[in-house]
């Protein structure tokens, strides 16, 4: 009775403090004994079971809360879908466009390592989109268990369409209690994230060490400058001149509780949940954000438009190959289109690097090995991108419903 009791105390004790001290304390934890013992990988486990559990929700929690938003979705989600989609390809755009400047202000050359032989970049912007296409009609069953994201929001869309043409009233309210269920289910697992995250941080000093900070510094230090200065200064001059007001409280708030787990899990999908449970906390409309919110994690692509970019252009100037600004821009446009329209790629923004360097003249043998070097680099130049990516996702969701909140004020008065 005694033991009892006391779990259930360190267990209240646990849920009331604040998750992000928790990550903080798991973060150090887990950074001290990838130091002081490596070879103890059980200490990876947690990690290992956290990404993993989140990766496996999260599919069937997009899939049944966008068919259910749908099917319930009343009049005023068109207006907010158009502001946040022209949110997300404008700040990818301008996120690409601005890594331009930074490659051309802060130019760095790489050393070259052996070609990546292993990976299979895509065939040119006309193999990308049409992947994109074809893969939005998998088979819905096989796009949740691969979570395809494009396949599952295209099936759920028209399944909540038929529901809400078709649907009784009981139908649509068991749809929408299994959402809750799943969102329910959710929390739970977030409430394991700082011993996921202690293991994700044992594995990456364990594995890496801190020799990665040294041998690329230069080139680490030029794609997180870029993509933190999209964060903290483009994104919200974005929201001020949308909301007109200070929008640090929002930008702050999305970094801290959507950025920091995005950073350590490095995966977008296994951060959708996370940043719907944010949204739910913004008081944000549920049946926007459910279909927002995946939507973004394959569109709003601001840090691998900027990886793409800058790893092109440090590529040419590694060969000695003059880039004119006009050129530059243009890869800066066939970034963002890259960006956006191969979400499912295996390997992410990496393998549309050989893409944009063949723009710029470069053979596929150096750009395989420039792909090698964002391998090497990857265990922060990806934390930062995810991160970027997807505390992104919520900033714009909740500017879009913010915006058009404002907009029908004061259509009222």
């Amino acid at each position: 009775m005694k033991g009892e009791k006391l779990m259930k105390g360190i267990i209240k004790k646990y849920t009331e403090t604040s998750l992000i001290i928790r990550i903080l304390i798991g973060l150090i934890i887990g950074a001290v004994l990838g130091l002081a013992c490596p070879n103890l990988t059980g200490f990876a486990i947690p990690g290992d079971i956290f990404v993993g559990a989140l990766k496996a929700i999260a599919p069937v929690l997009v899939a049944v809360l966008v068919c259910s938003s749908v099917a319930k979705a009343g009049e005023g989600i068109g207006s907010r879908f158009k502001t946040v989609i022209i949110l997300y390809l404008a700040t990818t755009l301008i996120a690409s466009t601005f890594a331009v400047f930074s490659a051309k202000l802060f130019p760095v050359k790489l050393k070259l390592v052996a070609a990546a032989t292993d990976v299979t970049p895509p065939d040119g912007l006309a193999g990308i989109f049409k992947n994109l296409l074809t893969g939005m009609v998998q088979n819905p069953i096989k796009a949740v268990a691969e979570a395809n994201y494009l396949a599952i929001l295209f099936w759920a869309i028209i399944i909540g369409l038929a529901l809400k043409l078709l649907g009784s009233k009981a139908t649509v309210d068991v749809i929408a209690t299994l959402s809750e269920a799943l969102s329910k289910v959710v929390g739970w697992v977030i409430q394991f994230a700082p011993f996921g995250v202690m293991g994700i941080m044992f594995t990456n000093i364990s594995t890496n060490g801190l020799v990665v900070f040294v041998d690329y510094g230069k080139l680490i230090l030029l794609l997180v400058g870029t993509m933190l200065f999209t964060s903290l200064v483009i994104n919200p001059i974005l929201v001020a001149v949308l909301l007109k007001k200070n929008p640090y409280p929002l930008v702050f708030k999305c970094i801290k509780t959507s950025g920091v787990p995005a950073f350590f899990t490095r995966s977008s999908a296994a951060n959708i949940p996370v940043n719907m449970a944010l949204c739910e906390e913004l008081g944000l409309d549920k049946d926007f954000y459910s279909v927002s919110i995946p939507l973004g994690s394959t569109i709003n692509m601001d840090g691998a438009a900027s990886v793409i970019t800058i790893m092109s252009l440090t590529a040419a100037n590694t060969l000695g190959i003059n880039v004119p600004l006009p050129l530059a821009i243009v890869l800066s446009i066939v970034a963002t289109l890259g960006a956006c329209g191969a979400s499912g790629v295996a390997g992410g923004s990496l393998l549309l690097i050989p893409m944009a360097c063949s723009l710029l003249g470069i053979g596929q043998d150096v750009a395989m090995q420039v792909v090698a070097v964002g391998f090497i680099i990857g265990v922060i130049q990806d934390s930062v991108e995810t991160a970027l990516n997807s505390s992104g996702d919520v900033i714009f969701t909740a500017t879009a419903e913010f915006y058009e909140r404002a907009k029908k004020e004061k259509a009222a008065k």
